[in-house]
């Protein structure tokens, strides 16, 4: 049966595939306070969710004097790989991707998450054979700059036009318009639905059984 639209499905990790977004907060605001600086509230350090390690960091915190931002990148690893190994993908997650690895549709990470982190969270749940490519921000732009979706698409000889990124911020979503690809947002990650909803997904998921269906239905 011909493919409805896509041929290319790429996925947000944090937020989108793992249920991470909660400790992301927790490690910003403890690496925070380990540098006795003002500890962002939740909503403030779960908005930069999906930026460059770096680059959230002078996000979630601009007004500090500069020197700070790589300690708080330390600090933030630090509490960050005290607390992976507990994390768990959605409920669904598992089933869906192999569903659509099934059906043959190339399928692709796109994050904000460093190489190492991602290998080591593809291996924990036991998914890194899923995957046709996986693209993390210290090996080019960070989201929202097109660069991630654009090397995805080359990478595996595939057109923007029949590409959909899946993402809970409005970081993947102004990616995949920048690129010139099809949107999904998630509403149980890191941005509310009115966030995501000013980015104009194609379609918004409420539960990974919604993206599921939805994916099966019109992808």
């Amino acid at each position: 049966m011909a493919r409805k639209q896509f041929d290319l499905i790429v996925f947000d990790w944090d937020g989108t595939l793992m249920d991470s977004t909660s400790t992301i907060v927790k490690c910003i605001q403890a690496a925070a306070k380990d540098l006795g600086l003002p500890i962002p509230k939740d909503n403030v350090a779960a908005d930069v969710i999906g930026l460059a390690l770096y680059e959230a960091m002078q996000a979630v915190m601009p007004g500090i004097d500069a020197q700070y931002y790589p300690r708080m990148v330390e600090r933030y690893r630090y509490h960050y790989l005290a607390k992976d190994h507990e994390l768990v993908l959605f409920d669904g997650v598992r089933a869906m991707l192999l569903d659509l690895s099934q059906q043959g549709y190339f399928l692709a990470v796109a994050t904000g998450k460093s190489r190492v982190g991602l290998n080591r969270a593809l291996n924990s749940v036991k998914l890194l054979s899923l995957f046709h490519a996986t693209r993390c921000a210290d090996e080019t732009f960070s989201k929202p700059h097109p660069a991630m979706l654009q090397e995805l698409t080359r990478e595996l000889g595939q057109v923007m036009k029949r590409t959909v990124m899946v993402g809970d911020t409005s970081h993947d979503l102004q990616m995949a318009k920048n690129a010139g690809a099809a949107a999904i947002a998630v509403l149980y990650g890191a941005h509310g639905a009115e966030q995501l909803d000013a980015c104009t997904p194609l379609y918004s998921a409420a539960t990974v059984a919604a993206l599921h269906q939805w994916l099966d239905e019109n992808a």
